[in-house]
């Protein structure tokens, strides 16, 4: 048994409970040092780190992650939104198609699959990677209302009515921005009586 390995990763186990972020980092980038092998390990310091916005850092126990598990459908996921967040877009596409290829039941990588697509312009299929995340998590009001939106992209008015339409029966904030965001006064009437 790896004694110094478990006594740092306790301790930042404790520190990450107490919300001492730093101090719970620091642990576990002691842990690794003491088994560089421990993909959990990596994977919770590339997260710390992409949340302190070190994503050089992050980046490369992610890709350590992938090199000791490549399997690993979360980290291709966090890695796809950590290049999101960089803006690297295609570099986004590209983690989030090997998530979605490996776990196709994960709602947030095809939704993720379908921002980074429509932030690329490809709202085609930005489309498709919406209806699958909306069809696992069919009361999940962003993802139709990226939905919606990647239609109006494509010019499709009858889509977006629809989705406004399914929109407006669970989720009328969101239905609402949907409406002002793709100009449909024609669907105003769903919404009259909500308040600004």
């Amino acid at each position: 048994m790896n004694v110094e390995f478990w006594r740092h990763l306790l301790r930042a186990r404790l520190f990450g409970l107490l919300r001492r972020r730093d101090e719970a980092l620091a642990e576990y980038q002691a842990a690794l040092r003491h088994n560089p092998r421990a993909v959990r390990t990596h994977h919770v310091v590339a997260f710390l780190l992409a949340g302190q916005k070190r994503y050089d850092e992050a980046e490369m126990h992610f890709h350590e992650v992938l090199r000791l598990d490549p399997k690993n459908v979360d980290a291709w996921f966090n890695l796809g939104f950590l290049y999101d967040q960089r803006g690297e877009m295609q570099k986004a596409v590209d983690a989030f198609r090997e998530a979605v290829r490996l776990g196709p039941k994960s709602d947030r990588a095809w939704f993720g699959l379908g921002r980074s697509l429509a932030a690329l312009g490809n709202h085609a299929e930005a489309v498709h990677a919406f209806q699958r995340s909306a069809e696992m998590q069919p009361m999940n009001g962003i993802a139709w209302y990226h939905l919606g939106m990647a239609y109006h992209m494509l010019q499709l008015a009858s889509k977006v009515t629809e989705v406004a339409n399914h929109l407006n029966r669970f989720d009328r904030k969101r239905a609402r921005q949907l409406i002002n965001d793709t100009g449909r006064a024609d669907l105003q009437h769903l919404i009259a009586d909500l308040r600004i």
